[in-house]
């Protein structure tokens, strides 16, 4: 019987920790956003809508990136503390080569590599 490759992705709007669920020692892949240098070089400018849009594509491309990296998946769960998590979701559910991976998201505070790890163990193993 093959064996459902499973990933566990910390996230927010500046990193995201990928953490395939084996028996092996984890390896952790990082994938870094752009969002949050612009949004300090903003916060010294005043907000425009060409600003603004230009962070959803800052966004838009942060979040491709992890798709890219996570499309060889069957079950992931996505947690973190904020809304990217949701974003990227949303992101998923418009691409077709998603339609058939179970995603789920799960609300979690900021946590430390060993936390996230705990996480991932635990929610495999009862799932």
């Amino acid at each position: 019987m093959k064996r459902v490759k499973k990933l566990g992705v910390w996230m927010d709007h500046s990193i995201a920790y990928l953490m395939e669920f084996t028996n092996n020692p984890f390896e952790i892949k990082t994938i870094e956003s752009e969002f949050i240098e612009r949004k300090k070089e903003q916060s010294i400018s005043k907000k425009t809508g060409l600003s603004i849009n230009n962070d959803q594509h800052v966004l838009y491309a942060y979040y491709n990136k992890i798709g890219e990296a996570i499309k060889n998946y069957k079950q992931i769960v996505l947690f973190g503390p904020t809304d990217a998590k949701v974003e990227l979701f949303d992101v998923l559910s418009e691409d077709y080569r998603f339609v058939k991976m179970k995603v789920e998201i799960k609300e979690t505070d900021k946590m430390s590599v060993n936390q996230q790890h705990a996480f991932i163990n635990k929610y495999f193993t009862e799932n």
